[in-house]
Protein backbone atom coordinates (compact mmCIF):
# COMPACT_ATOMS: atom_id res chain seq x y z
CA UNK A 1 0.00 0.00 0.00
CA UNK A 2 2.71 2.47 0.66
CA UNK A 3 4.22 1.83 -2.68
CA UNK A 4 1.06 2.91 -4.33
CA UNK A 5 0.76 6.22 -1.87
CA UNK A 6 4.09 7.12 -3.18
CA UNK A 7 3.48 7.00 -6.45
CA UNK A 8 2.26 10.31 -8.40
CA UNK A 9 -0.20 9.29 -11.16
CA UNK A 10 -2.60 12.12 -12.11
CA UNK A 11 -5.48 9.60 -12.49
CA UNK A 12 -6.67 6.42 -10.37
CA UNK A 13 -7.11 2.68 -11.45
CA UNK A 14 -10.84 3.21 -9.93
CA UNK A 15 -13.03 5.59 -8.23
CA UNK A 16 -12.36 5.54 -4.37
CA UNK A 17 -15.32 6.61 -2.31
CA UNK A 18 -14.57 7.40 1.23
CA UNK A 19 -17.00 9.08 3.94
CA UNK A 20 -15.03 12.56 5.13
CA UNK A 21 -17.06 11.38 8.50
CA UNK A 22 -14.72 8.19 9.18
CA UNK A 23 -11.66 11.15 10.06
CA UNK A 24 -13.48 12.72 13.01
CA UNK A 25 -13.54 16.05 14.05
CA UNK A 26 -11.82 17.82 11.29
CA UNK A 27 -10.33 21.67 10.96
CA UNK A 28 -9.28 23.47 8.16
CA UNK A 29 -6.34 26.00 7.68
CA UNK A 30 -5.12 28.53 4.69
CA UNK A 31 -2.68 31.45 4.99
CA UNK A 32 -5.00 33.95 4.51
CA UNK A 33 -8.30 34.69 2.60
CA UNK A 34 -7.63 37.85 0.89
CA UNK A 35 -8.05 37.24 -2.54
CA UNK A 36 -9.07 34.79 -4.86
CA UNK A 37 -6.32 32.47 -7.02
CA UNK A 38 -5.05 29.10 -7.44
CA UNK A 39 -4.66 27.77 -3.32
CA UNK A 40 -7.81 29.36 -2.75
CA UNK A 41 -9.23 26.84 -5.46
CA UNK A 42 -7.79 24.24 -3.34
CA UNK A 43 -9.05 25.46 -0.05
CA UNK A 44 -12.45 25.40 -1.57
CA UNK A 45 -12.16 21.65 -2.86
CA UNK A 46 -11.44 20.78 0.82
CA UNK A 47 -14.37 22.82 2.18
CA UNK A 48 -16.42 20.53 -0.36
CA UNK A 49 -14.67 17.64 0.63
CA UNK A 50 -14.92 18.63 4.26
CA UNK A 51 -18.33 21.02 4.58
CA UNK A 52 -18.57 20.48 8.45
CA UNK A 53 -15.07 21.84 9.10
CA UNK A 54 -14.27 25.34 10.21
CA UNK A 55 -11.84 27.12 8.42
CA UNK A 56 -8.86 29.31 9.99
CA UNK A 57 -6.74 31.90 8.50
CA UNK A 58 -5.00 35.03 9.32
CA UNK A 59 -6.72 37.35 7.58
CA UNK A 60 -10.59 37.28 6.08
CA UNK A 61 -11.41 39.86 3.34
CA UNK A 62 -14.84 39.18 3.35
CA UNK A 63 -15.57 41.11 0.01
CA UNK A 64 -13.01 39.42 -1.91
CA UNK A 65 -12.45 36.04 -0.76
CA UNK A 66 -14.39 33.52 -2.03
CA UNK A 67 -14.84 31.57 1.28
CA UNK A 68 -18.31 33.39 1.47
CA UNK A 69 -21.09 31.45 3.58
CA UNK A 70 -18.52 29.51 4.93
CA UNK A 71 -17.65 28.65 8.97
CA UNK A 72 -14.49 31.07 8.32
CA UNK A 73 -12.50 31.71 12.01
CA UNK A 74 -9.64 34.43 11.43
CA UNK A 75 -7.09 34.74 13.87
CA UNK A 76 -6.66 37.47 16.44
CA UNK A 77 -5.09 39.68 13.90
CA UNK A 78 -7.56 39.73 11.79
CA UNK A 79 -9.04 42.57 14.67
CA UNK A 80 -5.94 44.66 14.54
CA UNK A 81 -6.20 47.86 13.04
CA UNK A 82 -5.05 48.37 9.37
CA UNK A 83 -4.09 44.70 9.43
CA UNK A 84 -6.00 43.45 6.17
CA UNK A 85 -5.10 46.87 3.63
CA UNK A 86 -1.25 46.37 5.07
CA UNK A 87 -0.91 43.19 6.03
CA UNK A 88 2.76 43.20 4.53
CA UNK A 89 3.16 45.33 7.89
CA UNK A 90 2.14 42.62 10.17
CA UNK A 91 4.21 40.08 8.75
CA UNK A 92 7.01 40.12 11.42
CA UNK A 93 3.71 38.66 14.29
CA UNK A 94 2.30 36.31 12.04
CA UNK A 95 3.99 33.59 12.99
CA UNK A 96 3.23 34.45 16.82
CA UNK A 97 -0.60 35.02 15.14
CA UNK A 98 -0.53 31.33 13.43
CA UNK A 99 0.83 29.98 16.89
CA UNK A 100 -2.22 31.52 19.19
CA UNK A 101 -4.75 29.29 17.13
CA UNK A 102 -6.17 26.84 19.20
CA UNK A 103 -6.77 23.09 17.92
CA UNK A 104 -7.83 21.29 20.79
CA UNK A 105 -10.43 18.64 20.14
CA UNK A 106 -9.66 17.93 16.55
CA UNK A 107 -8.86 15.08 15.37
CA UNK A 108 -7.67 16.03 12.19
CA UNK A 109 -6.41 19.45 10.92
CA UNK A 110 -6.02 20.04 7.15
CA UNK A 111 -3.60 23.71 6.15
CA UNK A 112 -2.94 25.00 3.18
CA UNK A 113 -0.38 26.92 2.82
CA UNK A 114 2.41 28.84 0.90
CA UNK A 115 3.52 30.56 3.57
CA UNK A 116 2.33 30.78 7.08
CA UNK A 117 -0.01 28.19 7.83
CA UNK A 118 2.54 25.28 7.61
CA UNK A 119 3.67 26.75 11.55
CA UNK A 120 0.18 25.45 13.43
CA UNK A 121 0.77 24.05 16.67
CA UNK A 122 -1.91 21.38 17.20
CA UNK A 123 -2.46 18.93 19.87
CA UNK A 124 -0.07 15.74 20.00
CA UNK A 125 -2.57 13.44 19.33
CA UNK A 126 -3.79 15.57 16.34
CA UNK A 127 -3.13 15.12 13.05
CA UNK A 128 -1.56 17.57 10.35
CA UNK A 129 -1.52 17.04 7.27
CA UNK A 130 -0.27 20.18 5.58
CA UNK A 131 -0.98 20.96 1.52
CA UNK A 132 2.08 22.85 1.04
CA UNK A 133 1.64 24.56 -2.47
CA UNK A 134 5.56 25.92 -2.44
CA UNK A 135 8.25 26.98 0.47
CA UNK A 136 7.64 30.13 1.42
CA UNK A 137 8.30 32.66 -2.01
CA UNK A 138 9.81 35.62 -0.37
CA UNK A 139 12.05 33.92 1.86
CA UNK A 140 13.80 31.27 0.07
CA UNK A 141 13.40 30.89 -3.84
CA UNK A 142 12.51 34.88 -4.38
CA UNK A 143 14.43 36.33 -1.73
CA UNK A 144 16.53 38.66 -3.22
CA UNK A 145 13.75 39.66 -5.64
CA UNK A 146 11.40 40.95 -3.11
CA UNK A 147 13.61 43.09 -1.48
CA UNK A 148 14.31 44.69 -4.89
CA UNK A 149 11.05 45.02 -5.94
CA UNK A 150 9.98 46.82 -2.83
CA UNK A 151 8.84 50.40 -3.54
CA UNK A 152 9.82 51.78 -0.15
CA UNK A 153 12.31 53.89 1.40
CA UNK A 154 16.13 52.81 1.66
CA UNK A 155 16.72 52.53 5.15
CA UNK A 156 13.33 50.34 5.37
CA UNK A 157 14.78 47.60 2.50
CA UNK A 158 17.93 47.77 4.60
CA UNK A 159 15.93 46.45 7.56
CA UNK A 160 14.55 43.64 5.86
CA UNK A 161 17.78 41.18 5.29
CA UNK A 162 18.01 41.03 9.54
CA UNK A 163 14.40 40.11 9.72
CA UNK A 164 13.63 37.99 6.41
CA UNK A 165 16.88 35.91 8.34
CA UNK A 166 14.77 35.76 11.54
CA UNK A 167 11.39 34.54 9.47
CA UNK A 168 13.70 32.09 8.08
CA UNK A 169 15.06 30.38 10.79
CA UNK A 170 11.44 30.11 11.70
CA UNK A 171 9.59 28.94 8.44
CA UNK A 172 12.34 26.28 8.58
CA UNK A 173 11.03 24.60 12.14
CA UNK A 174 7.98 25.38 11.07
CA UNK A 175 7.94 22.64 8.26
CA UNK A 176 8.87 20.23 10.43
CA UNK A 177 5.29 20.38 12.42
CA UNK A 178 2.73 18.70 9.95
CA UNK A 179 2.81 15.17 10.30
CA UNK A 180 2.30 14.68 6.63
CA UNK A 181 3.03 16.71 3.67
CA UNK A 182 2.05 17.12 0.66
CA UNK A 183 2.86 19.70 -2.43
CA UNK A 184 1.29 20.30 -5.99
CA UNK A 185 3.98 19.29 -8.44
CA UNK A 186 7.54 17.61 -8.39
CA UNK A 187 9.08 20.90 -8.86
CA UNK A 188 7.74 22.27 -5.54
CA UNK A 189 8.37 18.67 -3.76
CA UNK A 190 12.16 19.48 -4.86
CA UNK A 191 12.12 22.40 -3.66
CA UNK A 192 10.94 21.18 -0.60
CA UNK A 193 13.78 18.78 -0.31
CA UNK A 194 16.07 21.62 -0.76
CA UNK A 195 14.60 24.57 1.40
CA UNK A 196 12.98 21.86 4.23
CA UNK A 197 15.10 18.87 4.32
CA UNK A 198 11.65 17.10 3.62
CA UNK A 199 9.86 14.82 1.34
CA UNK A 200 6.31 15.84 0.21
CA UNK A 201 3.70 13.86 -1.88
CA UNK A 202 2.63 15.04 -4.68
CA UNK A 203 -1.19 15.47 -5.58
CA UNK A 204 -2.17 18.14 -8.43
CA UNK A 205 -3.80 20.82 -7.66
CA UNK A 206 -7.64 20.77 -8.89
CA UNK A 207 -8.75 22.78 -12.17
CA UNK A 208 -12.55 23.13 -13.44
CA UNK A 209 -12.01 21.19 -16.25
CA UNK A 210 -15.90 20.35 -16.50
CA UNK A 211 -16.65 23.85 -17.33
CA UNK A 212 -14.54 24.69 -20.08
CA UNK A 213 -15.86 23.72 -23.35
CA UNK A 214 -13.31 22.28 -26.59
CA UNK A 215 -13.00 24.61 -29.22
CA UNK A 216 -13.50 23.51 -32.61
CA UNK A 217 -13.31 26.21 -34.81
CA UNK A 218 -9.59 27.10 -35.96
CA UNK A 219 -7.84 29.71 -33.38
CA UNK A 220 -7.88 33.58 -34.47
CA UNK A 221 -5.05 34.67 -32.11
CA UNK A 222 -3.09 33.66 -29.65
CA UNK A 223 -3.62 33.72 -26.05
CA UNK A 224 -1.53 34.15 -22.93
CA UNK A 225 -2.17 35.56 -19.36
CA UNK A 226 -2.72 35.95 -15.97
CA UNK A 227 -1.58 38.39 -12.83
CA UNK A 228 0.80 40.79 -14.72
CA UNK A 229 3.49 40.53 -12.70
CA UNK A 230 7.48 40.28 -13.26
CA UNK A 231 8.26 36.63 -12.76
CA UNK A 232 5.71 35.31 -14.96
CA UNK A 233 7.87 36.47 -17.90
CA UNK A 234 4.90 38.08 -20.26
CA UNK A 235 7.22 40.94 -21.49
CA UNK A 236 9.09 38.04 -23.95
CA UNK A 237 5.56 37.41 -25.32
CA UNK A 238 4.82 40.67 -26.19
CA UNK A 239 8.31 41.05 -27.26
CA UNK A 240 8.18 38.25 -29.73
CA UNK A 241 4.56 39.19 -31.11
CA UNK A 242 6.06 43.03 -31.32
CA UNK A 243 8.65 41.31 -33.92
CA UNK A 244 5.95 38.74 -35.63
CA UNK A 245 3.42 41.29 -35.69
CA UNK A 246 0.72 38.57 -35.32
CA UNK A 247 -2.61 39.10 -33.51
CA UNK A 248 -1.90 38.23 -29.59
CA UNK A 249 -4.77 38.67 -26.32
CA UNK A 250 -3.36 39.23 -22.92
CA UNK A 251 -5.72 38.79 -20.11
CA UNK A 252 -4.94 39.96 -16.34
CA UNK A 253 -4.51 42.90 -14.57
CA UNK A 254 -1.13 43.75 -12.72
CA UNK A 255 1.69 46.13 -11.80
CA UNK A 256 3.92 45.61 -15.17
CA UNK A 257 0.89 46.58 -16.87
CA UNK A 258 2.21 49.75 -18.61
CA UNK A 259 5.31 48.43 -19.25
CA UNK A 260 3.90 45.52 -21.01
CA UNK A 261 1.77 48.28 -23.15
CA UNK A 262 4.89 50.26 -23.85
CA UNK A 263 6.55 47.03 -25.15
CA UNK A 264 3.36 45.89 -27.78
CA UNK A 265 2.36 46.55 -31.13
CA UNK A 266 -0.60 47.26 -32.51
CA UNK A 267 -1.81 43.18 -33.17
CA UNK A 268 -1.81 42.94 -29.29
CA UNK A 269 -4.66 43.79 -27.57
CA UNK A 270 -4.80 43.52 -23.61
CA UNK A 271 -7.96 42.47 -22.20
CA UNK A 272 -7.32 43.47 -18.47
CA UNK A 273 -9.47 41.42 -15.91
CA UNK A 274 -12.13 39.04 -17.36
CA UNK A 275 -14.45 37.26 -15.84
CA UNK A 276 -13.82 32.91 -15.54
CA UNK A 277 -16.21 32.88 -18.77
CA UNK A 278 -15.22 35.29 -20.46
CA UNK A 279 -11.46 33.03 -19.97
CA UNK A 280 -13.27 30.33 -21.10
CA UNK A 281 -14.46 31.59 -24.27
CA UNK A 282 -11.09 33.23 -25.03
CA UNK A 283 -9.21 29.56 -24.33
CA UNK A 284 -11.65 28.30 -27.06
CA UNK A 285 -10.97 30.86 -29.59
CA UNK A 286 -7.68 30.66 -29.41
CA UNK A 287 -4.95 29.29 -31.89
CA UNK A 288 -2.46 28.02 -29.07
CA UNK A 289 -1.62 29.14 -25.21
CA UNK A 290 1.64 31.18 -24.09
CA UNK A 291 3.63 29.74 -21.10
CA UNK A 292 6.84 31.79 -20.60
CA UNK A 293 7.27 31.35 -16.96
CA UNK A 294 8.35 29.00 -14.51
CA UNK A 295 5.52 27.99 -12.13
CA UNK A 296 5.12 25.67 -9.43
CA UNK A 297 2.05 23.83 -10.76
CA UNK A 298 0.28 26.28 -13.43
CA UNK A 299 -3.44 26.05 -13.58
CA UNK A 300 -4.21 28.63 -16.94
CA UNK A 301 -1.87 26.28 -19.20
CA UNK A 302 -4.22 23.12 -17.70
CA UNK A 303 -6.99 25.29 -18.57
CA UNK A 304 -6.13 26.04 -22.11
CA UNK A 305 -5.72 22.50 -22.83
CA UNK A 306 -8.93 21.61 -21.43
CA UNK A 307 -10.07 23.43 -24.65
CA UNK A 308 -8.39 21.38 -26.47
CA UNK A 309 -5.61 24.07 -27.95
CA UNK A 310 -1.88 23.18 -27.49
CA UNK A 311 0.30 25.45 -24.96
CA UNK A 312 3.85 26.49 -25.99
CA UNK A 313 5.60 26.16 -22.43
CA UNK A 314 9.07 26.67 -21.11
CA UNK A 315 10.48 23.26 -20.55
CA UNK A 316 10.83 24.10 -16.86
CA UNK A 317 8.36 23.73 -14.11
CA UNK A 318 4.81 23.26 -13.78
CA UNK A 319 4.61 23.44 -17.49
CA UNK A 320 7.47 20.98 -18.32
CA UNK A 321 5.01 18.30 -16.08
CA UNK A 322 1.51 19.17 -17.59
CA UNK A 323 2.36 19.87 -21.17
CA UNK A 324 3.34 17.09 -22.87
CA UNK A 325 6.05 17.89 -25.83
CA UNK A 326 4.94 16.98 -29.01
CA UNK A 327 1.23 16.23 -28.27
CA UNK A 328 -0.25 18.59 -25.56
CA UNK A 329 2.36 21.70 -26.71
CA UNK A 330 5.63 22.21 -27.44
CA UNK A 331 8.70 22.61 -24.79
CA UNK A 332 10.91 25.51 -25.42
CA UNK A 333 13.76 25.50 -23.61
CA UNK A 334 15.32 28.98 -24.05
CA UNK A 335 13.50 31.82 -21.74
CA UNK A 336 13.69 34.54 -24.70
CA UNK A 337 11.45 35.82 -26.85
CA UNK A 338 13.48 34.40 -30.04
CA UNK A 339 12.48 30.96 -28.54
CA UNK A 340 8.99 32.04 -28.38
CA UNK A 341 9.19 33.21 -31.61
CA UNK A 342 10.35 30.48 -33.65
CA UNK A 343 8.17 28.06 -31.58
CA UNK A 344 5.30 30.55 -32.89
CA UNK A 345 6.56 30.55 -36.39
CA UNK A 346 7.09 26.62 -36.70
CA UNK A 347 3.43 25.82 -35.12
CA UNK A 348 1.08 24.07 -37.17
CA UNK A 349 -1.91 22.63 -35.69
CA UNK A 350 -2.52 19.71 -37.78
CA UNK A 351 0.41 18.62 -35.65
CA UNK A 352 -1.85 18.18 -32.98
CA UNK A 353 -5.18 16.64 -31.80
CA UNK A 354 -7.71 18.70 -29.79
CA UNK A 355 -9.11 15.04 -28.35
CA UNK A 356 -5.97 14.07 -26.71
CA UNK A 357 -4.72 17.53 -25.90
CA UNK A 358 -8.51 17.23 -23.58
CA UNK A 359 -7.95 14.30 -22.72
CA UNK A 360 -4.40 14.83 -20.90
CA UNK A 361 -6.42 18.54 -19.26
CA UNK A 362 -8.73 15.82 -17.63
CA UNK A 363 -6.07 14.24 -15.74
CA UNK A 364 -6.34 17.27 -13.58
CA UNK A 365 -9.62 17.50 -12.74
CA UNK A 366 -11.58 18.40 -9.15
CA UNK A 367 -12.69 14.83 -8.81
CA UNK A 368 -9.06 13.28 -9.05
CA UNK A 369 -7.92 15.53 -6.96
CA UNK A 370 -10.71 14.87 -4.56
CA UNK A 371 -9.98 10.86 -4.76
CA UNK A 372 -6.58 11.06 -4.27
CA UNK A 373 -7.00 13.34 -1.53
CA UNK A 374 -8.89 11.03 0.12
CA UNK A 375 -7.41 8.06 -0.74
CA UNK A 376 -4.14 9.94 0.58
CA UNK A 377 -6.07 10.39 4.21
CA UNK A 378 -7.25 6.88 4.61
CA UNK A 379 -3.56 5.63 4.40
CA UNK A 380 -2.05 8.13 6.54
CA UNK A 381 -4.36 8.11 9.46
Amino acid sequence: MEASVRENSAVLPQPYDSDPKRFGKVALVHDYLMQDGGAERVLGELQKMFPDAPTYTLLYDRDHAQARNRQIIPSIMDRWPGARRFYQWYMPLMPMAVEHMDFSGYDLVISSSSSFAKGIIVPPETRHVCYCHTPTRFLWQERIGYINDLRQPRFLRLMLPPLLHRLRLWDRLAAERPSHLLTNSATSRERIRRYYNRDAHVIFPPVEISRVQVGTAPGKFWLAGGRLVGYKRFDLVVKAFAKLRLPLKIFGVGPEYRKLKSLAAPETEFLGYVTDEKKKELYTQAIGYLYPQIEDFGITAVEAMAAGRPVIAYGKGGGAETVIDGVTGKHIQGQAWEDIADAVVRFKAEDYDGSKIRRRAEEFSEENFRQQFLRYLDFVT
